[in-house]
């Protein structure tokens, strides 16, 4: 398998290559889809150019990133295409050893619960094989290394990039079932862009099954490993965040990034949710509709922590969907990583049910994305609203693609145990419905 994964690898590397030394890669810099007012490599050099004058870079609004990572290019600046193409190979090799360890983890829990006798007799063809399993890592790498959008997020220089790499470390640490690496990529994430605090239970319930330690309320096993996770996580934050203190020797860069990201105060036009609806809002309501949108990224954990309690990476993988559909500053970075989680779950391929609509809605918004803009800023033709609705479209489908994974898993799981050819009281077919 080393093989074809060094092939993917030195066929995206040769893209990217390509790609910056063509003249695209200005034009894809300046798009909105793909740099943030967050994480835009313009503002990262805004940021340099401040420090090297002795000023601190969150002396102004420009600069929204992490100490870390201006400290970061501060060093490697001249390299700085290298760092991108190494983040994103960095990302495809963790993706790919999580998943591996991963199909080997659901294969021993399968054989086991046939052993046990837990699945319904006529439900043969629902079982995975070794086989069908086998490329689904090279598949992952492939879907990101090769999806576009991680394509035009590494020629543009989006430190959302890095943020995947943090990401999927802490996926592979978590799937080796490494509690105190798991906790330090976590709480790296969460310091660099806040949001991935969410994955804290998926994390903690996939550790809890890697040592066999019952999901009981009243368990003290599992409150004593719950607290030991909590307190490793939170040490590595507080060590963090006291690091960036002493680069600065200032606390400024907490309502730089943290204030920034949670009040969104710059409404440049993105793929996300948030900034048209606030550009057309008094100002007197904005705090109350903040801590509304802001809500939603967290507000769905815990219902989903109950419900998949027994299945933490598919969580994971809702969990991250979420987070890139309704944080304040998205890009199509942040959308690639979820999606490249699509072939460990191609098994529910024969329960999906709109997959092919929605895939043919997310390629189109994807291709009027700049058509709409232009005839917005530059042909003056179009209007705000022209442009909210294909990015409202756009995050409807990603919903609607999320939601129809998320009952196709629920479904699989349903056959499993009650087999696959369901029956009413009167003997006729029963067809299943979620609710």
């Amino acid at each position: 398998m080393a093989a074809p994964l060094v092939l993917v690898v030195l066929v995206a590397v040769t893209v990217r290559a390509v790609l910056y030394r063509s003249s695209l890669a200005a034009f894809i810099s300046e798009r909105v889809e793909v740099a943030s007012p967050l994480n835009a490599w313009k503002r990262v050099v805004e940021g340099l150019a401040l420090l090297d004058l002795g000023v601190s870079p969150y002396s102004g609004a420009i600069f929204h990133e992490t100490p870390l990572i201006i400290y970061l290019f501060h060093f490697l600046i001249e390299y700085a295409e290298l760092v991108f193409m190494i983040t994103d190979v960095l990302t495809a090799v963790a993706l790919y050893l999580a998943i591996q360890d991963f199909n080997k983890v659901v294969f021993k829990k399968q054989k086991l619960l046939i052993e046990l006798d837990k699945y319904a007799p006529d439900v043969a063809e629902l079982i995975r094989t070794p086989m069908e399993m086998h490329y689904i890592p090279l598949k992952v790498a492939l879907f990101y290394l090769l999806n576009p959008y991680t394509v035009m997020s590494c020629v543009a220089k989006s430190t959302c990039a890095i943020n995947n790499t943090v990401i999927a470390f802490f996926i592979l640490a978590t799937i080796k079932g490494s509690a105190f690496l798991s906790a330090v990529f976590l709480a790296l994430a969460t310091y660099q862009s806040l949001y991935p605090l969410t994955l804290f239970a998926p994390a903690l319930l996939y550790l809890l099954q890697r040592q066999f330690i019952p999901i009981k309320l009243k368990s003290k096993s599992f409150w004593l490993y719950t607290m030991q996770y909590a307190a490793l996580y939170l040490c590595s934050l507080v060590v963090i965040i006291c690091l960036s203190f002493f680069l600065l020797n200032s606390w400024d860069f907490i309502p730089s990034v943290y204030g920034f990201i949670l009040s969104v105060p710059d409404l440049t036009p993105n793929i996300g949710l948030f900034w048209y609806f606030f550009a057309e809002m008094f100002e007197h309501f904005s705090l109350f509709f903040v801590c509304v949108f802001q809500i939603n990224v967290f507000f769905y954990t815990i219902p989903l922590a109950i419900k998949l309690k027994e299945h933490p990476v598919f969580f994971m993988f809702v969990q991250i969907a979420i987070i890139s559909i309704f944080k304040s500053y998205p890009t199509v970075g942040d959308v690639a990583l979820y999606m490249a989680f699509l072939p460990v779950w191609s098994h529910l391929y024969r329960f999906l049910r709109n997959i092919f609509i929605l895939s043919c809605v997310l390629i189109v918004c994807s291709l009027l994305f700049p058509v709409l803009w232009h005839l917005w800023i530059y042909a003056g033709s179009a209007n705000s609203n022209f442009y909210y609705a294909i990015t409202l479209t756009f995050n409807i489908g990603q919903i609607l693609l999320v939601s129809d994974y998320f009952y196709a898993f629920l479904r699989r799981e349903y056959y499993l145990t009650h087999g696959l050819h369901l029956t009413r009281q009167d003997g006729t077919e029963a067809m299943l419905v979620l609710k």
